[in-house]
């Protein structure tokens, strides 16, 4: 693919949606030239997490300086102290490896991103077909615990209003489907 002018693919959407399934199946299409940007933390590492390979993790008064500093291309506090962003030099890292950027993100900060570089990016928000067939996949997955699935299925809900602002609403009703649509989406967005 054209490696000239780097491009930034967001990909939006509600948890048990299949949006990181679908991320990770185009970060797999070597011909695409796709990056994963790495965001930025101020929580704990959890379980089997790496530092520079999941999550950039950095003390909450680093992250502040960081802020004032205004070095992120968007942030955001989730809880108090606990915050999460996208470092502007991270984007930078992968264009300059001659790479798109590929974004797996909240809706919020994926909005931001598209806001900061409207021509530069493809927004996709990825929707589950229904609410009731995402909480049979967050259920399936058994990792999370009823009280979980609950907050989980109540902040799609608030998510999926935020559907009609991205680019490109990828409605995934068959996984397979919904990876080559991505890819096409991806492609055509590329050679644009």
């Amino acid at each position: 693919m054209r490696k000239s002018k780097g491009k930034l693919f967001v990909f939006s959407a509600p948890s048990g949606s299949g949006k990181t399934t679908i991320v990770h199946h185009l970060l797999a299409q070597n011909e695409l030239d796709l990056e994963f940007s790495i965001s930025v933390t101020s929580r704990q590492k959890r379980g089997s997490e790496k530092e520079g390979k999941d999550y950039y993790f950095i003390s909450p008064e680093v992250f502040k300086k960081h802020i004032d500093n205004d070095a992120f291309l968007e942030w955001e506090e989730v809880y108090k102290d606990n915050f999460y962003g996208t470092l502007k030099s991270e984007v930078n890292r992968i264009w300059a490896n001659g790479n798109h950027v590929i974004f797996d993100i909240d809706v919020v900060g994926g909005l931001r991103i598209k806001s900061k570089y409207p021509e530069r990016t493809l927004a996709v928000f990825v929707q589950p077909p229904s609410i009731e067939e995402m909480e049979k996949r967050l259920r399936n997955r058994k990792t999370d615990t009823e009280d979980k699935i609950k907050e989980r299925v109540d902040k799609a809900e608030k998510e999926l209003k935020f559907a009609q602002d991205f680019d490109v609403v990828l409605v995934n009703d068959n996984l397979e489907k919904a990876k080559k649509e991505a890819c096409n989406l991806v492609k055509d967005f590329i050679n644009k």
